[in-house]
């Protein structure tokens, strides 16, 4: 039986069970066909164990035919991804508006075109953002379906691969930090308050932020760009056609992926920060490492290192979702996926940058 009828105290239910797919699709033709039209009606698909392109076009179909007799099917549960790709084979395609005439009140019509598009590019972001929390929460009481070779695949890619350049970025910053603070504390006498500068800067602020845009450049843009083509090739549908989850496969992984990497690379340019600092240090002003590390321990706080480090899963979280993001927005051609892939970067960085000062502000009122 693929379609139950019942009744329950939220009213009549059509309920949707076992595999619905091609091979099945003269028995889902006269279910549908079947099924009792009128009335409000909902569906429901938790009982589902497959939905492929076909199995899609004949719930869509039966959302039609329901809605032509009554009110619109709601849906218990999320509604399957796959009927958004399936809409087109069942609905005729919309006629084009005619083109609106050139009036005085045309600057008007421009600002209230560009605040609809603003509006649901809001509201684009914002489901694409529920429905990774809705995958990522299913996946909680599945664990397969967190898709571990591909988390450890873009944890290798997105953090292994990574390290020589951030630590090098790390070391290279501070040392430079070190330097122009060394050249203006001399004047007063107190050189070896550079220590202090250093590991402050580098702790709190300096390893995460460089780390997370380090990251946004490389990764973030690298997400896009994957997605994108997979989306220029059809790739995209072709999963949601064979029944996959888009979010599930190519999302999730990035994301869980950069939520582990970006700590501990941040961990590696604290580390690499602080010996740019020392190195600076004994070459510009005679500090050997033992007062370094000395000085240094008198610097750091409880929550010194904590500060910086609480970011780093935050910062990952945006730059995966922002770069995943602009990748399946990618459309028509290889100039749009260009676009697309500068969008995410910039955007990364932005959100990054905004974040850090939330946190910032956040600390100041915890006195953290």
């Amino acid at each position: 039986m693929y379609l139950e009828d019942t009744q329950d105290a939220g009213g009549r239910v059509l309920a949707l069970h076992g595999r619905w797919c091609a091979a099945a699709a003269p028995a889902l033709a006269a279910a549908v066909d079947g099924a009792a039209a009128g009335g409000a009606v909902a569906l429901d698909g938790r009982a589902l164990e497959a939905l492929d392109l076909t199995g899609a076009y004949f719930v869509r179909r039966l959302e039609l035919r329901l809605a032509a007799a009554g009110p619109a099917a709601s849906w218990r549960g999320a509604r399957p991804e796959a009927l958004e790709f399936a809409g087109p084979l069942v609905e005729p395609p919309a006629a084009a508006a005619p083109a609106a005439a050139h009036s005085a009140v045309a600057p008007l019509g421009t600002l209230g075109r560009y605040t609809v598009r603003q509006g649901r590019a809001v509201h684009d972001a914002l489901e694409f953002l529920g429905r990774v929390y809705l995958v990522a929460g299913a996946a909680f009481t599945a664990p397969r379906r967190f898709r571990l070779p591909s988390i450890v695949r873009h944890v290798y890619e997105s953090g292994i691969q990574a390290i020589p350049i951030v630590a090098l970025v790390a070391f290279l910053i501070s040392v430079i930090v070190a330097y122009i603070g060394a050249q203006e504390l001399r004047q007063y006498g107190g050189e070896v308050y550079v220590v202090d500068l250093v590991t402050l800067s580098v702790l709190r602020e300096l390893g995460v932020l460089l780390t997370a845009i380090l990251v946004a450049g490389r990764s973030g843009s690298a997400f896009a760009a994957e997605i994108g083509v997979m989306r220029l090739n059809d790739e995209v549908d072709a999963l949601r056609a064979m029944g996959l989850n888009a979010v599930e496969v190519l999302v999730l992984p990035r994301v869980i992926a950069l939520m582990i990497v970006l700590p501990l690379l941040t961990v590696i340019a604290d580390a690499m920060g602080l010996a740019g600092g020392a190195v600076l240090s004994w070459i510009a002003l005679d500090i050997p490492f033992t007062r370094y590390l000395h000085r240094m321990q008198e610097a750091i706080a409880a929550t010194t290192f904590w500060a910086g480090l609480l970011k780093a899963p935050v910062f990952g979280f945006v730059i995966a979702l922002v770069g995943t993001y602009r990748g399946i927005l990618v459309r028509q051609s290889s100039r749009e996926l260009g676009r697309m892939t500068t969008v995410a970067v910039v955007e990364s960085i932005f959100l990054v940058l905004l974040v850090d000062a939330i946190f910032a502000v956040a600390y100041w009122e915890l006195d953290f």
